[in-house]
């Protein structure tokens, strides 16, 4: 299927609008939505959402992308303005969600909002949204896994026909994104049940970091570190150890939520 949705809008040269960026600001939409209205439920005034974005959207942007020049600094090395090429792709999850912890400590620090409640009042529609984004790696053809020749497993969603390469390929960004559902799903019921603020941050971190350590091995497309050690893998070890970390300190009471009476309170 074509890349854009629209070529050359408004009779413009090279203006296009591409099925990622609108499965990108699709997830983002729905993503706003439900931290919407989970945070009503919770009693706080969902204007604190749209607050935050305003701040973590930017943030978030800038992380994926410096995340990705880091490890990919010698195609970047010798014309610098190519960074700012974002819309030549070159954006990394990992670097969007560090951008986005780091938006989330600075507007609490401003706000005085409490940290965890915050990161947990948006960690299932940062989960949806990944779900969602990774359908435009299906579009673009990207993100794909290891070579299948086994006639018998070339079909979707099992494997992918890359139309650029001529061959059938495994489909790890709908694993990847199947595996965010299930995760959106255990997330959201735990929040059902009342967990204390970090609980679903930890989940988060312990969750991915599985799922992304286990599919991220059988990506083509990696960064790495060095031959043969890929960043994403070793980044889903240090999620996983944090996570768990943060989920001890929660059950034995070192790391509490301070109450709240500012403005958004309901």
């Amino acid at each position: 299927m074509n890349r854009f949705v629209f070529e050359n809008l408004f009779g413009i040269e090279g203006f296009n609008i591409a099925w990622y960026g609108v499965i990108i600001a699709s997830g983002l939409f729905l993503g706003t939505l439900l931290a919407m209205r989970r945070t009503k439920q919770r009693y706080f005034n969902p204007d604190i959402i749209l607050d935050f974005l305003l701040l973590a959207i930017p943030l978030a942007i800038a992380g994926a992308r410096l995340y990705y020049v880091a490890f990919e600094w010698e195609s970047y090395a010798d014309n610098l303005l190519q960074v700012f090429a974002i819309n030549q792709g070159g954006l990394a999850i990992y670097g969007g969600v560090i951008g986005g912890i780091i938006a989330a400590k600075i507007f609490c620090k401003i706000k005085k909002f409490p940290f965890l409640t915050l990161i947990d009042l948006v960690v299932p529609s940062m989960i949806l949204g990944q779900a969602i984004g990774r359908w435009g790696n299906f579009v673009n053809q990207e993100a794909f896994g290891n070579i299948i020749t086994n006639p018998s497993l070339q079909f979707f969603p099992v494997s992918v026909y890359i139309e650029q390469l001529g061959e059938w390929h495994q489909a790890t960004f709908f694993y990847e994104s199947a595996w965010n559902i299930v995760l959106l799903c255990v997330v959201l019921l735990l929040s059902r049940r009342k967990v204390k603020d970090g609980t679903l941050l930890s989940t988060y971190f312990v969750g991915y970091g599985i799922g992304r350590f286990l599919i991220e091995g059988l990506r083509t497309d990696s960064l790495y570190i060095i031959p043969g050690v890929r960043v994403s893998q070793i980044l889903s070890l240090l999620l996983i150890a944090i996570g768990v970390v943060v989920l001890i300190l929660i059950h034995k009471g070192k790391l509490k939520t301070p109450s709240y009476e500012g403005k958004y309170l309901l």
